[in-house]
């Protein structure tokens, strides 16, 4: 399972820790992943993923899950996310 946020692509990273003496030591920063359960309203099911939590505030800010989609770039996204945003265009269009 790859350390990679499903909505916003965000994944490691590696820098070096400096210290007082400027030595430098590798490291890797790793995003703050979370297994949550999100609800999609035009949907009417729930749906699983892990992202980081700097996603779901994201998710919460922009009004939910549905508007999160449609507003994401589809690079960004996994292909599980990438499948949901197809059918949520699919239903939106359909109605």
């Amino acid at each position: 399972m790859a350390r990679r946020c499903e909505l916003t692509g965000k994944a490691t990273q590696t820098g070096h820790l400096v210290s007082h003496s400027n030595r430098k030591t590798k490291t890797v920063f790793r995003p703050n992943l979370v297994n949550v359960t999100l609800q999609s309203d035009a949907l009417g099911r729930s749906v699983r993923l892990r992202v980081s939590a700097n996603a779901l505030r994201s998710v919460e800010h922009r009004g939910g899950l549905d508007a999160f989609l449609l507003k994401a770039a589809a690079a960004d996204l996994s292909v599980g996310a990438l499948s949901l945003k197809r059918d949520l265009e699919k239903k939106l269009a359909a109605n």
